[in-house]
C-alpha cells in the first residue's frame, strides 16, 4: 500500500471543498421525506468518502431510504470492504454487487456516484456506479425473482438517512464524508460532479444542476446540532431540506477534504490490540506483553512538520515518536519502541533515540498535550509539553534518511493507553485555536514558525 497519498486536488486555483463531516459509531443524519410524485423512481447520489476502519466486521451504512425492516433501499460497505446496494420490498430482497472492486486505501478519498434509473431495461442496468469517475459494472445481482422498484424517496412513509444502514443505526459509517449531493428524480453520471485533471487524477467540480424537491446538498459548513441552516446537516441546495443530527458534535466538522487530505492514524498499519475511532484520530492500545504502536497515514522525507497528541489515560505507558518504516513486526502486532531509526519522548520525561533512552525534559500526565516539531531538513526534533519546548528548546539532533511517520505507543504489558492525535482536525475541544502559516489546521498551541500541518496542500509545497 502506498502511504504518500495526495488529495484529489491540491491546486488552489481549482474547485475546492472546504469541509467534511467525521462519522463514527452510531452517528448519522436523517430527514423525513415528503410526497413528490415521481421523485422516488430515479435519483443520483454523489459523495466523497474517506474510510477509517479496516477489517472490523459488520456493515457500514452510507445512504438509506427506510420505511421499516421489510421496506428500504440502502448503499453500504460490507464486511469484505465491497460496495453493496440493496432494496427490500415487502420483505423480499434484491441486491447489486461488484466483485472486483473493494475499498482498500484508507489514506485517500474516494468519489462515489450511484445513479438509479428504474425505467432502464433489465435489472442489472438500473443501477450505475462510478468510483473516481470510472464506471464499475454489476457482475453479481442477488435476487429472489424481485425487480428493483420505486425506492421511496418521494414517499412520506420513508425517511432518508446519511451514514446509516437501514434500521440498524449502529451499523454506521466510520470515516469522513464531503460534498454530498442527492439529486431526486434525475439520473446523472460522474461527469456532473468531477473531472480528470492534467495529471490523470479525478477531482471535484462544481455541480450546477437542480436537485428536485426531495434532493439536498450537504457541504458540512456549520457546527450546530439543530435541524436548520446552522446545523451540521444544513442543506445548501436552496431546497431547505435540512437533516437532523444524531450523535455528532461540533468537532466532527473538519477541514480534512478531497482537496486537502490530512493525516490520520493508519487503520492498516497498527498493532492488533490497537482500536481506532473518531476518524482514526483516537486510539486505545491495550498492554499485551510488549510495546504496541500505531503510525500515521502520511510519511515525509523532507520539510518541517507539527502535530499534537493528547494522552487521556494510562499516560505512564505513553511514548510519542517519529519512526522510519524500519519497525519490528511480530505477526499481526506492530512494535517500534525498539526500532533502530526512532526518536521519541517518553511520559517519564526521557528522550528515546535509536533504541536508547536518556534524560530530556519534564514528564507528562493525563490530559497533557505533547507537541511534535519535526525538522527533517535540519535533522532535529523538538517535543513540547502543553506548548512549552522541552530541554529549554534545544532540539534533539537526529540524522534522518528516508520516509518518517508520526507514531505513538503503549509501552507497558498491562493497562490501556488512550490518546487522541491532532494533525489539524482535533477530536478534543480546542480552547485557543492556532493554524499554521498557510492557514491549515486547528491546534491547541501555536505552531512553531515555518512548521506546517501534515496535509497534502502543505506536502505539495514543502514535502
Amino acid at each position: 500500500m502506498a502511504f504518500l497519498i495526495g488529495g484529489a486536488n491540491s491546486d488552489s486555483g481549482a474547485y475546492q471543498i472546504d469541509n467534511s463531516l467525521r462519522f463514527s459509531d452510531s452517528n448519522y443524519l436523517t430527514i423525513d421525506n415528503t410526497d413528490e410524485n415521481g421523485e422516488g423512481v430515479n435519483f443520483t447520489l454523489s459523495v466523497w468518502l474517506k474510510m477509517t476502519s479496516y477489517a472490523v466486521g459488520g456493515y457500514q451504512g452510507i445512504f438509506s431510504v427506510f420505511k421499516d425492516s421489510n421496506d428500504y433501499f440502502e448503499i453500504y460497505k460490507d464486511n469484505s470492504e465491497k460496495l453493496q446496494i440493496c432494496q427490500n420490498i415487502n420483505g423480499t430482497n434484491v441486491c447489486y454487487q461488484n466483485q472486483d472492486f473493494a475499498f482498500h486505501d484508507y489514506s485517500a478519498w474516494y468519489h462515489l456516484v450511484v445513479s438509479f434509473n428504474n425505467s432502464a431495461s433489465g435489472e442489472i442496468n438500473k443501477i450505475k456506479v462510478y468510483i473516481n469517475g470510472t464506471e464499475i459494472s454489476a457482475d453479481e445481482k442477488v435476487t429472489n425473482s424481485n425487480p428493483f422498484a420505486d425506492m421511496g424517496l418521494g414517499d412520506s412513509a420513508y425517511d432518508t438517512r446519511i451514514g446509516a444502514y437501514r434500521d440498524n443505526t449502529s451499523a454506521t459509517w466510520n470515516g469522513y464524508m464531503a460534498e454530498l449531493h442527492l439529486v431526486a428524480g434525475t439520473t446523472l453520471t460522474a461527469s456532473s460532479f468531477g473531472e480528470t485533471d492534467d495529471n490523470g487524477v479525478w477531482i471535484p467540480i462544481k455541480y450546477t444542476g437542480s436537485y428536485g424537491e426531495n434532493g439536498f446538498f450537504l457541504e458540512f459548513q456549520e457546527t450546530g446540532t439543530s435541524q436548520n441552516a446552522s446545523g451540521m446537516g444544513a442543506d445548501t441546495s436552496g431546497n431547505v431540506n435540512h437533516l437532523a443530527v444524531t450523535g455528532l458534535s461540533s468537532v466532527d466538522v473538519t477541514t480534512d477534504t478531497p482537496t486537502n487530505n490530512f493525516a490520520t492514524w493508519n487503520p492498516v498499519y497498527k498493532a492488533s490490540n490497537v482500536t481506532l475511532s473518531e476518524g482514526s484520530c483516537k486510539a486505545a492500545i491495550a498492554g499485551s506483553g510488549q510495546s504496541r504502536s500505531v503510525m500515521s497515514t502520511i510519511a515525509v522525507a523532507s520539510g518541517k512538520w507539527y502535530w499534537e497528541i493528547k494522552y487521556t489515560t494510562d499516560v505512564e505507558a505513553g511514548f510519542v515518536s517519529v519512526i522510519t518504516t524500519d519497525f519490528n513486526v511480530y505477526g499481526s502486532s506492530l512494535s517500534n519502541n525498539g526500532s533502530d531509526d526512532n526518536v521519541g519522548y517518553i511520559s517519564g520525561g526521557n528522550k528515546y533515540i535509536n533504541g536508547s533512552a536518556t534524560s530530556y525534559g519534564n514528564g507528562w500526565d493525563d490530559g497533557d498535550i505533547v507537541g511534535v516539531a519535526l525538522n527533517i531538513d535540519d535533522n532535529e526534533v523538538v517535543f513540547y509539553k502543553n506548548g512549552t519546548a522541552q530541554n529549554s528548546g534545544t532540539a534533539i539532533s537526529k540524522t534522518f534518511s528516508g520516509f518518517y511517520y508520526a507514531s505513538a505507543q503503549h509501552t507497558s504489558s498491562s493497562g490501556t493507553s488512550n490518546f487522541e492525535v491532532n494533525f489539524g482536525n482535533p477530536t478534543f475541544s480546542i480552547s485557543s485555536g492556532n493554524a499554521d502559516a498557510n492557514g491549515y489546521g486547528n491546534f491547541e498551541y501555536a505552531v512553531p514558525s515555518n512548521y506546517y500541518a501534515l496535509c497534502t496542500k502543505n506536502l505539495a509545497e514543502y514535502g
